[in-house]
């Protein structure tokens, strides 16, 4: 292809993300050294927004919530992904039924799937869970009010959604390991658990390592689930820190874009540092 062809098809794609992408982070990084109120034009403050947001507890809050729910999620998506695939891999002619069915959790919105899951807890929708967990047990869950109880809801209910997308994403990747590989395994005495842990899994360790990075930045940015699924998150410790931008910027009253603005800006370089590793490695499976 000819430098001019390239850079017709390229260019279009470059300005979208040009508008998109790198006009709306310069504002954001503007606003966060400046106090800014609507239909005004902003005060330099220098790096005071920055000091107010580190000194405040709720944003440590946030962060150890949002980077555990990450953990915990991220480790389920990898191994329940990959197990997934494999039973799904192994089907026949019932393969695309049974993934039309899988991945019905991951193209309903993300707020109205939310919404039905936080049915199953509710006792005023029938609750299934929670009465089949009262029978059982005998205990009563305040699943949206006590902080650990909520954890674990709004923890199953994002792995509900998000693990169709590991699963499809792990399932081409074992699609793509050469059998030849998986049969001389088993001829060398390699069975069971052995096959997978030592020929498969580093087979598709790029595909692996991709899933983790989308994990990562799609749980990190947890929102708009937690408008169902923990209503008090502020007060019992689950909010998020996506959540808790929304609320500085728009919603406390003070409406504080520049706060928000540099809330927004410590997000993104949280999630630069935890997908800095998972990066290199894919850079130097690349090279290799």
């Amino acid at each position: 292809m000819r430098r001019r062809e390239f850079l017709g098809l390229v260019s279009p794609s470059l300005l979208v993300m040009l508008g998109l992408l790198l006009f709306p982070l310069y504002k954001t990084v503007e606003w966060s050294l400046q106090r800014v109120n609507y239909g005004e034009p902003g005060t330099f403050l220098g790096l005071d927004n920055y000091a107010q947001a580190l000194s405040d507890p709720r944003l440590g809050r946030a962060v150890l919530f949002t980077v555990g729910l990450t953990a915990a999620v991220v480790a389920v998506l990898l191994v329940g992904g990959y197990l997934l695939a494999v039973l799904v891999n192994g089907l026949g002619r019932s393969r695309p039924w049974v993934l039309g069915v899988l991945l019905v959790s991951y193209v309903v919105p993300n707020v109205v799937g939310a919404t039905m899951f936080s049915w199953l807890f509710d006792s005023n929708f029938g609750g299934v869970v929670d009465y089949l967990i009262t029978e059982l047990t005998g205990a009563e869950i305040l699943w949206f009010t006590e902080p650990w109880a909520n954890r674990v809801m709004i923890g199953l209910d994002t792995v509900w959604f998000m693990l169709p997308f590991a699963m499809l994403v792990i399932l081409a990747g074992l699609q793509g390991v050469p059998g030849e590989i998986v049969e001389a395994a088993r001829i060398d005495g390699a069975t069971g658990w052995r096959v997978h842990w030592h020929v498969i899994v580093p087979s598709i360790r790029g595909v692996l390592t991709f899933v983790s990075i989308i994990s990562i930045m799609d749980v990190l940015r947890t929102f708009d689930q937690l408008v169902p699924l923990s209503p008090q998150a502020p007060q019992i410790g689950n909010e998020s820190i996506m959540l808790y931008i929304y609320n500085i910027a728009f919603q406390d009253g003070g409406q504080q874009l520049g706060l928000g603005s540099a809330i927004n800006v410590l997000l993104i370089v949280l999630i630069v540092l935890l997908l800095s590793p998972f990066i290199r490695d894919m850079a130097k499976e690349a090279r290799q």
